[in-house]
């Protein structure tokens, strides 16, 4: 079946290639040249593409037919997404090997024992809100996909790690998995979590804080609803471009209900004017936080019964954005009680690029982690 397949896909290819190229002749010599370009300025072969672009979306069209090809032939699509079965999809970043994960995974642990130890000197707490990979919340349908060695066990060694360091990191997978009885906790298509998912974490959290800590002014009501129900073509659908020849081919979308949180009412007097100048929390992560669609915000509002800021940055992963918010005018001017920080699992044995910061000061802020790790080490 695997010859036969392969041997399918190499004359789908020469046969697409020989259409294109005959296609492509053709659109050649419709080409008329402006009377007004040099074929020394440029100008004639920006020209030519232009006009090439235009009449010839050959482009477009392979893409489709090579995209549709690896879809149905092997159920594989671009660099970036893993199919499993049933319309899943997954993020690849569950299950890849990296040859540097297990240092990039000790380097980053370093760097969030750095964090918690940075934040313990301004008498910030810190609560770690590790998010299972979607891959362990919902393996029955991940196919023919396995996750590699260092991802099998991630979440647990993460926890295990947090709570010999002393960081607070409530068990999310917990509480998600038997979640699942409710409805979606993840996106099918997408590779967050859904508003249900992001409210049963933010009850999970809130109730660490509170059986932890005590945070300051009165609880201030919250509430949260819901909007009506939408298609929604997660975000894994983009590394599946079937779309507009093999549209039909593509998985169908997600039954999306955003939610949104309101305070019920304004505190007055003295204790608004805390709740305007000191929030207690600050919540810092990735688009599992930043993304409005999933309501995380909210349901944090909702259970904490206070307000927050988010610090929250789409496509910068768990770590950037932490680092950037501590040398932030906010945090050094106004720090909160708590910081939450929201960290997908998946980003553990990741690499980060720290050029935009000091590396004296990153250098320092390793060095308060390492100095944890040698504590650990020597405990074990």
């Amino acid at each position: 079946m695997k010859r036969t397949a392969e041997k399918i896909y190499i004359a789908s290819f020469i046969t697409v290639l020989s259409l294109g190229f005959i296609s492509s002749m053709s659109g050649v010599l419709d080409y008329k040249q402006p009377k007004t370009y040099s074929v020394l300025d440029g100008n004639l072969a920006q020209s030519f593409e232009h006009h090439y672009d235009k009449e010839l979306p050959l482009k477009d069209i392979g893409t489709n037919v090579w995209a549709a090809l690896d879809y149905l032939l092997f159920n594989e699509g671009r660099q970036g997404v893993k199919i499993g079965v049933e319309g899943w999809l997954y993020s690849d970043e569950e299950f890849k090997p990296d040859a540097k994960g297990p240092q990039n995974l000790r380097d980053n642990l370093n760097t969030v024992e750095g964090v918690r130890n940075l934040l313990a000197e301004h008498d910030v707490k810190l609560v770690m809100a590790v998010v299972p990979a979607k891959a362990r919340l919902y393996p029955e349908y991940t196919g023919n996909n396995h996750a590699s060695a260092i991802h099998a066990d991630l979440y647990q060694r993460f926890r295990t790690a947090l709570r010999r360091a002393g960081i607070t990191a409530p068990d999310l997978l917990a509480v998600l998995k038997p979640a699942k009885a409710q409805g979606q906790v993840f996106l099918r298509t997408d590779t967050h979590w859904t508003p249900l998912g992001a409210d049963i974490a933010a009850k999970r959290l809130s109730e660490t804080v509170h059986n932890n800590f005590k945070l300051p002014g009165e609880p201030q009501e919250y509430v949260t609803s819901a909007r009506k129900t939408e298609p929604y073509h997660g975000d894994l659908t983009r590394f599946i471009p079937l779309d507009p020849l093999f549209k039909s081919l593509m998985p169908r979308p997600d039954q999306l209900q955003k939610r949104s949180t309101e305070a019920v009412s304004q505190t007055e007097g003295a204790d608004a004017l805390f709740a305007d100048n000191e929030i207690p929390v600050a919540l810092v992560g990735t688009s599992y936080s930043a993304n409005p669609n999933w309501n995380f915000e909210g349901a944090l509002r909702e259970h904490l019964q206070h307000d927050l800021s988010n610090y929250a940055e789409d496509g910068r992963g768990p770590i950037l954005p932490m680092l950037k918010y501590l040398q932030s005018d906010d945090f050094k001017n106004s720090p909160p009680e708590v910081v939450i920080w929201e960290f997908p699992e998946r980003y553990l044995p990741m690499p980060n690029d720290l050029s935009e910061f000091d590396p004296q000061w990153i250098a320092k802020l390793k060095a308060l982690g390492n100095e944890q790790n040698l504590a650990l080490t020597g405990s074990r």
